[in-house]
């Protein structure tokens, strides 16, 4: 009789029974049950495999990955600078937003300079065949396989020899090792370990698409985000043809880097001027509206924030942010109360980043609070002014990272006015724009 137990979805924790709360992560319902595997399943290690002999780091040599181009050049963005010999990149992102169609466009330009191999568990090679038809893809150097079993997939990848491999999805691939469902964390875990394995030994480029939960995070165990090199996120809705894709890890390059995508109907076309999806473009000038200098990975990158301030009707008024920190909001609102003398207690606020972009820094809080006070007064701010800043608790304004890239973006969009901290403040000075560097909200206050 085959012995089952009880496995945490979420981190992979084992249990001899069901249990309704995990005790490691804390997760409710994420217990389910899997069959125990007759014999033991043991993998080598995943970096190029096990080495027994202790060596001096200086003595390890040091060689520079050569890169190669997607052919997409915001895709190779948030990679570093291009695809890198045996790196593993996980992608995830909600059903339909355009994971596999920004691979197989990927796979498409790569075909012509390498072999490359496309793996499908979900969709069938005609559907495959069909989607490249549509997006007008070259299509005959690309090498289709539609297969789930990760044992004979790892016996063609060795026959093909390809240096570029898409797994679509690392959810369909099973091993016969195990006894337990596709999808399930064993199987998961199991199929990431043998093909990174492969990976690291072949110097083989290997793409895995991974499902994503209701609440938006990969789903299957969180090893599977520490056993690659990369992890990307698909950001953006349905029914908004641009799409972003937000490197959360990577061990080649910077993370938070974003790349911008508009979806059309020939597939995902890269956007080189973000600045015109993320800022408005009004007749006149208008309150609750201010532009920030955000800072996402290794480029500036201007964003309107919204305000909208509104007397409440409500015993509690509401604190409502889209795109950024609800809790920072609340903890702005506050600041302006005691340190600016303006108070929003009686007033509901909304706060919005434009674009869908998500703006995670502290940098956006001088913009914040500018827009707040825009609407709540009523009064426009200058068109053509840019902020960036964080604001303390005791309403000191903080230096940011980048504060000369940030001014030189704006100055190269034609804007003519900043209010920047004043530590972020050196000695260039920009032709055509006056700077205000300020130490206090009550400078920002004054110099509005």
């Amino acid at each position: 009789m085959a012995k089952t137990q009880y496995t945490c979805e979420s981190c992979g924790a084992i249990s001899p029974k069901w249990i309704g709360c995990c005790p490691d992560c804390a997760s409710w319902n994420s217990y389910v049950e899997t069959v125990v595997a007759n014999k033991s399943v043991r993998h080598q290690g995943l970096a190029g495999g096990i080495h027994h002999d202790v060596k001096s780091l200086l003595d390890v040599s040091v060689i520079e990955a050569k890169r190669t181009s997607s052919g997409l050049t915001e895709l190779d963005r948030v990679l570093g600078g291009g695809l890198v010999p045996g790196s593993v990149v996980l992608m995830g992102g909600d059903p339909g937003i355009g994971k596999s169609t920004v691979l197989l466009q990927a796979i498409s330009h790569l075909s012509q300079h390498m072999p490359v191999l496309y793996i499908t568990g979900e969709e069938s090679l005609q559907q495959v065949s069909s989607r490249a038809h549509r997006l007008g893809l070259a299509r005959k150097e690309i090498r289709l396989l539609a297969q789930t079993h990760i044992e004979t997939i790892l016996e063609i990848i060795v026959k093909e020899q390809p240096t570029v491999v898409v797994i679509d999805s690392i959810q369909t691939v099973f091993t016969d090792t195990l006894n337990s469902a596709p999808g399930s964390v064993s199987q998961v875990r199991e199929s990431a370990a043998k093909l990174t394995h492969y990976a690291k030994q072949s110097n083989t480029t290997l793409f895995l698409v991974g499902h994503v939960t209701k609440e938006g995070a990969l789903a299957g165990p969180r090893v599977l985000e520490h056993m690659v090199d990369t992890v990307l996120y698909f950001e953006g809705e349905r029914d908004n043809r641009f799409r972003i894709v937000r490197a959360v890890k990577n061990r080649f390059g910077a993370v938070n880097e974003l790349g911008i995508f508009a979806m059309s109907d020939k597939g995902l076309r890269e956007v080189a001027n973000p600045c015109s999806i993320f800022l408005s473009r009004y007749e006149k000038p208008v309150a609750g509206s201010s532009i920030l200098v955000t800072w996402e990975g290794t480029r500036p990158m201007l964003v309107e924030i919204q305000a909208l301030v509104d007397s409440s009707h409500l015993g509690n008024p509401r604190r409502v942010s889209v795109g950024l920190d609800p809790n920072r909001l609340t903890m702005l609102l506050a600041i302006l109360s005691r340190h600016g003398g303006i108070v929003t207690g009686d007033q509901d606020v909304f706060v919005n980043a434009v674009g869908g972009v998500r703006v995670l820094e502290t940098g956006s809080d001088l913009a914040v609070l500018l827009s707040v006070l825009s609407s709540l007064r009523n009064q426009p701010l200058p068109s053509d002014l840019v902020v960036f800043g964080e604001v303390g608790l005791a309403g000191e304004i903080r230096p940011v990272q980048g504060g000369q890239e940030r001014l030189l973006d704006a100055a190269k969009h034609g804007f003519k006015r900043a209010i920047v901290p004043k530590a972020n403040m050196k000695k260039t000075e920009f032709a055509g724009m006056q700077v205000t560097p300020v130490q206090h909200l009550d400078e920002v206050l004054q110099s509005l």
